[in-house]
């Protein structure tokens, strides 16, 4: 019985000090929270999509309690609600969210392009991007296997004639998939747009009219008809300056003028606009 309690003991009176370390350690290291810090992370809408900038609504709410500087208006998901929430829990002025719906710059579908292998390997556009950059004939293009589909917290995005469609009005603007597809090929942009080009192909024009026929050729007559000059042609291919496009004295010339109509007029309201 001696011998028990001989081995025993000493390992209780081990066990005592290191709990006592512990506890002492816990009390002297303590990181102290911002009693804010609940209330706040309160107001998030919890997707932790990134779109705020920091690593998911924890890292955005910590921000916004230790740094003054922070805007209450990062939240796209939770738009305005949100940001007022935040600013009267924080007792700043409210800030304005700019609403984001995703797009998909690509329109090349089953009945625009055709495939150039027949691919039978992992239903996954970042697998089939690995093998010849695809199985279509557009290596700039929609890949088609819905990877963008499959992230998206809203099933907000479908796959139909071999392409991603984006419903906008059950976008909230995460922008998981803009960071999801492997081509690079979807974007934000804020919802009261109303002209997108859906192409994103850099060749030079005769070779991206080989491979489907709406793709933009670079032929810069966007450029021309512009009153607001809010597009360029780069890299072969146009991109809309959002900053000037509201200022449009003729609204969708440059849809209306496009050679292959890849420049299209379309209503991006998203689901915080739904109903306007």
């Amino acid at each position: 019985m001696n011998e028990i309690l001989i081995a025993v003991i000493p390992v209780v009176v081990i066990g005592i000090i290191c709990g006592a370390v512990l506890v002492i350690a816990s009390k002297i290291m303590a990181v102290k929270e911002d009693e804010r810090f609940p209330a706040v992370r309160e107001c998030l809408p919890g997707a932790n999509c990134g779109a705020c900038g920091f690593a998911g609504c924890d890292g955005y709410a910590k921000a916004l309690c230790e740094s003054p500087d922070t805007p209450t208006n990062l939240c796209v998901p939770g738009a305005d609600a949100v940001s007022r929430q935040l600013s009267e829990v924080l007792g700043v002025e409210f800030a304005d969210v700019i609403e984001q719906v995703a797009v998909v710059h690509c329109a090349g579908d089953c009945t625009r392009t055709e495939d150039k292998v027949s691919y039978e390997g992992i239903e996954s556009c970042a697998a089939a991007k690995l093998l010849y950059g695809g199985k279509g004939s557009c290596t700039y293009g929609c890949l088609g296997f819905g990877d963008c589909a499959k992230a998206c917290p809203k099933e907000a995005i479908c796959i139909e004639n071999g392409i991603a469609h984006i419903n906008t009005r059950l976008c909230i603007g995460c922008g998981i998939c803009t960071r999801t597809c492997p081509n690079k090929i979807i974007s934000l942009v804020p919802d009261v747009e109303r002209v997108v080009v859906t192409c994103s192909n850099k060749d030079k024009g005769i070779k991206t009219k080989s491979v489907c026929s709406n793709g933009c050729i670079g032929c810069k007559k966007c450029e021309r008809v512009c009153p607001s000059s809010a597009i360029k042609v780069v890299d072969n291919c146009a991109v809309i300056d959002y900053s000037k496009c509201p200022d449009c004295e003729d609204f969708g010339v440059c849809a209306k003028n496009c050679t292959t109509g890849c420049i299209q007029i379309a209503d991006l309201r998203g689901q915080h606009r739904f109903g306007e």
